[in-house]
């Protein structure tokens, strides 16, 4: 009974801190996607002036569909912004499209934690699909075995989720370094971007919390079978 109630227990906090982190980062979107920058600049032209200034001319920009679908992709060297922030000349869109450009200053400097992230991406796609399964058939054919791989590849999971956070947490930093510096916006609307960008790396701080709850919920499972 104990096991099932830390099991309930584990399952609620890590929805209420996905729902509050991505409540979190809606309604700042919300708010700073409909204030206006006063300089009346896009976020195309946001990305434009932050890539031309750090020497990287040759990092194209997209149009992608979606909303919050913004990514830098170090594959291609291109920065991908939503249709929204492509064309927005808000404080979201100024301050994503600063964001996104930070990924690609990151690449171009050789950002550690970056490039450990990138490398370990193949093995973070494998542990996500046969931690699930080992787990299942473990549970199906109660072989505690199964379930240690499943722990196991599940703490991979998890240290990606963590490599994942400095990552992003630098990216918001130099993102806003480049705003200050290339004077994007006014100094009154800098504050609306430093908040919009710590909203959207709790989302981050949600997947670490989320995959932590996941690893401690397969321990107690396999406690509960070896008592």
């Amino acid at each position: 009974m104990d096991y099932m109630l830390a099991d309930y227990g584990l399952i609620a906090i890590s929805m209420i801190i996905a729902l509050v982190a991505q409540w979190y980062i809606r309604h700042n979107y919300n708010k700073y996607s409909k204030q206006q920058d006063r300089g009346d600049v896009s976020g195309y032209e946001t990305a434009r002036r932050i890539l031309d200034n750090n020497g990287l001319e040759h990092v194209a920009i997209n149009k992608v569909d979606g909303t919050l679908t913004d990514h830098y992709d170090p594959r291609n060297k291109t920065v991908n912004l939503s249709t929204d922030i492509y064309n927005g000349n808000t404080v979201a869109a100024v301050s994503v499209a600063a964001h996104e450009c930070g990924h690609a200053i990151q690449d171009k400097d050789g950002y550690l934690f970056l490039r450990v992230r990138r490398s370990i991406i193949p093995v973070v796609n494998f542990a996500s699909y046969a931690g699930y399964f080992a787990v299942v058939i473990g549970l199906l054919f109660a072989s505690n075995m199964l379930i240690r791989i499943g722990i196991l590849l599940e703490t991979i999971i998890l240290a990606f989720q963590l490599i994942t956070l400095p990552v992003e947490f630098n990216a918001s930093s130099r993102g806003l370094k480049q705003i200050e510096t290339l004077n994007l916006l006014e100094k009154d609307e800098y504050y609306g971007a430093r908040k919009m960008l710590t909203s959207a790396a709790l989302t981050y701080v949600a997947g670490v919390a989320s995959a932590l709850v996941q690893v401690l919920r397969l321990i107690l499972i396999l406690r509960r079978r070896d008592d």
